[in-house]
This record gives structure tokens, C-alpha cells and sequence, in this order.
């Protein structure tokens, strides 16, 4: 059973789509039941609501008992989400700081063109990095957050790519007995999308585990040793369209643009349909995830 905030849309739509979903208040201060996981939602990406979906899809196919709480950084505004949205559903980290959780998953950003020290919230963010390491079983950093995360505790920098990393590229799995992999070796197909990358040598260094890398799409998966922290370049939690409209989006917008690699049913070709190759992939990685907490 998933337990979302009440009113929150996605549950609706998840009910529809028939999983098993209920909803509760939006900051239950304990576990709804025996056995259920707490996990806070940091949700930095635009459209809040599509990420809510997507993040409680996959929490969803787990078929584990888990809460989603979503949460914010106070003092935001925000372009592409009423304000009321986020009064209804999120509550601040301030609210929520003095306890503990099972787990807690950042998104990614559209904010990838900045030095990290530019993001206006990047204070805040810091701080709450520093938060989880004591009050959060696992962190899950998806994306823009894994190199926001990799820069912040190890001085990992991120590197400008030539050009977009976008589609569907295949993870070789290099740890195939990490709890993480499990199921997943030998390779899984992720989305990407992205301007920016790290390296792989730098990860290593830092002393992390290198979990998963694709020969095309660099760095995919890394991990501490005791999976409090976990780093996900790419988006297994994606939709099946959601490249589709990134990539419609930035063609709109004038951007320099490639269809997204190895993702539509017939290369190259937009109007040819897509299989969500890596949705098994997601639901198997997120079940692990939640094994750890």
C-alpha cells in the first residue's frame, strides 16, 4: 500500500491506473501502520505534479507499504506550480527536521547550467544534504540532485557535455552483488537527459561505489558502502513520454536538439511510438532502494 497526502493528484490517477494507493494526512507523524516506510519527497523539478506522479508510480510497483511526504524548501516561489498546490501538499523542511525518516529522494533540476553555488537555494540544500546523513536511513539523489550531492560531500565537479545526453542508454551493472543490482545485472536500460556529467574516476576517488556505467551515457549509478547515500544520474522513474515531450519542448523553443537515442520504435523517428523498455528496470531498482530502509 501506498499512502499519499489527501487530495494530492496522483493519487487519483494511480487508483485509476489500479494500484494500491491510499491517502492520509500530508505529514503523519508516525508510520500509518506496522512495517511502513516514511519517505520525503524533495520535489525541485517545474511541474511538480508530473514528478509527484512518476516518484509514487514507482513507489507504487515496489508493492511495498511506504508513505510519500512530499516536502519544501521554505521561502520558494514558483513558476509552474499554483502556490496552493504546494501549501495543500508539501510541508516545509523546518516542520519536519526534528524527526526521522525512512527515506528521503531529491529530484533533479532544471538549474544545470549553473555553478551550484548560483542556485538560490543552495544554501538551504546544503543543509539538508547534512540533515539526512543523521536523521534519514537512505537518500536517494536523482540526477541534477546526484551531482548537486557528489559536489557538496566529495568536491566532485560536474563537466559540460558537446552535446544533450538524451534517450535510453544501457548500464552495465560493475557490482552485481551491491543489494541495489540485485536483479539487474548484467546491464539495464535507464533514460538520461542532461547537459552535464561526471566522471567516473572522480567518483571513484571519492571512495564510492562505481554500481553501474554505460560505455555511451558515462557514470550511472553510485553508492557509500552503507547505502545512506545513493547517486542516480539518470531517471529510471521516468514515463514512457516524457522524452518525447522534453524533446518537443526544446525543438519549440529553438534549442539544438536530437531525438532522444535509442527510444522511439523506430530510430530517429518521433511519430513512431515508444516501449517503456525501462520500467521493469525501475521497479526492480526502487524495490531494492526500499529494501534498505
Amino acid at each position: 500500500m501506498l499512502y499519499l497526502p489527501k487530495g494530492l493528484p496522483a493519487a487519483d490517477i494511480l487508483t485509476s491506473e489500479g494500484y494500491d494507493v491510499a491517502v492520509c494526512n500530508r505529514h503523519p507523524a508516525h508510520a500509518l501502520a506496522d512495517g511502513t516506510a516514511r519517505i520525503l519527497l524533495l520535489n525541485l523539478m517545474p511541474e511538480k505534479a508530473v514528478t509527484e506522479l512518476d516518484i509514487a508510480r514507482v513507489l507504487a510497483r515496489t508493492g511495498r507499504d511506504l508513505t510519500l511526504i512530499p516536502m519544501k524548501i521554505s521561502g520558494q516561489s514558483y513558476k509552474n506550480t499554483p502556490q496552493c498546490h504546494m501549501d495543500a501538499f508539501y510541508t516545509d523542511f523546518e516542520a519536519l527536521q526534528a524527526e526521522r525518516f525512512d527515506g528521503l529522494i531529491i529530484t533533479g533540476a532544471p538549474v544545470e547550467h549553473l555553478p551550484f553555488e548560483q542556485v538560490r537555494y543552495w544554501p538551504q540544500l546544503c543543509t539538508i544534504f547534512d540533515w539526512a546523513d543523521t536523521h534519514v536511513t537512505s537518500t536517494l539523489f536523482i540526477c541534477w540532485a546526484a551531482q548537486a550531492g557528489l559536489y557538496h560531500h566529495y568536491g566532485v565537479h560536474k563537466q559540460p557535455l558537446p552535446e544533450k545526453m538524451f534517450g535510453i542508454f544501457s548500464q552495465d551493472v560493475l557490482v552485481f552483488d551491491h543489494p541495489l543490482m540485485n536483479g539487474l545485472f548484467p546491464s539495464f536500460p535507464m533514460p538520461n537527459s542532461r547537459h552535464t556529467e561526471v566522471n567516473a574516476a572522480d567518483i571513484i576517488r571519492a571512495g564510492l561505489l562505481l554500481l553501474a556505467q554505460s560505455a555511451e551515457s558515462g557514470t550511472g549509478v553510485a553508492a557509500t558502502a552503507d547505502g545512506r547515500r545513493v547517486f542516480v544520474v539518470g531517471h529510471l522513474e521516468y514515463a514512457a513520454e516524457t522524452l518525447h515531450r522534453e524533446y518537443l519542448r526544446d525543438k519549440a523553443k529553438g534549442l539544438p536538439i536530437r531525438p532522444p537515442r535509442h527510444y522511439y520504435n523506430e530510430t530517429g523517428n518521433p511519430h513512431s511510438g515508444v516501449t517503456c523498455v525501462w520500467q521493469p528496470a525501475a521497479r526492480t531498482f526502487y524495490a531494492n532502494w526500499v529494501s534498505l530502509l
